[in-house]
């Protein structure tokens, strides 16, 4: 069974856990991720969970899919306005819930699938252990903005270890996605998770190295903290330049956010 498909249903039913209680009104309140509201990220984690389960069941029904929403968004609309029209009139609640009957019934057919196998993407195609990792990392980040919004704190569990090896997998990426050429001296990551339990990469040097929490080393990477709202120890230059543009996500380069512009909102 592949674990990574249950570490992104019980990180999905966490984040389910902390929305179900709130009340209708609540759907519309703005986050401070670019102003989406809870409906909005919901929205988008279904939308994209049916898209990554298409490419594992329907390559055809995925590529149809792909080329209207991309089609869509060369047109100039927003990303939440081409997400509501893929929805039609499911909204709030009845979304809520059928996003988490869905992404239930997802991590079974991804538990069960061949992990190395390929599958379409809007980018490159990938492993199914890497589409089922990419929708916990989704589901994770874009939890964070709830979670600010309600003023929780969350008690993170090691299945963000998967989160972290994105951020390492992605160091010259993330580089070269801007056009800029990835440095050699990749940089020495320990981590300290969750658990408590010590987790290492890359080779021991004192003068170009990351320490500190996993869940904050994960929020750079994930681009839901500015690298200066947290307590990383970073060390070097290239380690310095990595955490000040890192991104584990696909897509064009996005800027981290600003220093102290996410953050928990209120108490719970």
């Amino acid at each position: 069974m592949l674990t990574q498909a249950m570490d992104f249903r019980d990180e999905s039913e966490a984040l389910y856990e902390i929305v179900a209680p709130i009340n209708e009104a609540d759907f519309r309140k703005k986050t401070l991720f670019k102003d989406w509201t809870v409906h909005d990220v919901i929205a988008h984690l279904h939308m994209w969970n049916w898209a990554a389960d298409a490419s594992l069941r329907d390559e055809a029904e995925f590529m149809a899919f792909s080329k209207k929403i991309m089609g869509e968004m060369r047109k100039g609309r927003s990303f939440t306005d081409v997400t509501d029209q893929w929805l039609g009139t499911l909204r709030d609640r009845p979304l809520l819930e059928t996003w988490r009957g869905f992404y239930r019934e997802m991590a079974e057919r991804f538990a069960e699938a061949d992990p190395k196998r390929r599958v379409k993407w809007a980018g490159p195609e990938m492993s199914v252990r890497s589409s089922i990792t990419a929708r916990l990392m989704e589901t994770w980040a874009h939890g964070q903005e709830l979670y600010d919004l309600l003023g929780l704190e969350r008690a993170d569990k090691d299945r963000i270890k998967n989160i972290a090896i994105l951020g390492i997998n992605t160091f010259g990426w993330t580089f070269r996605n801007r056009g800029l050429d990835a440095p050699s001296d990749i940089p020495y990551v320990k981590l300290h998770a969750p658990s408590g339990a010590l987790w290492e990469w890359n080779e021991k040097n004192d003068a170009n190295f990351i320490e500190g929490r996993a869940t904050e080393f994960c929020q750079v990477v994930t681009q839901t903290r500015s690298i200066a709202d947290t307590k990383l120890t970073v060390i070097g230059e290239t380690a310095a330049r990595w955490m000040s543009i890192a991104q584990c996500f696909a897509g064009p380069p996005e800027d981290p956010p600003a220093p102290g512009s996410r953050r928990r909102q209120r108490s719970s």
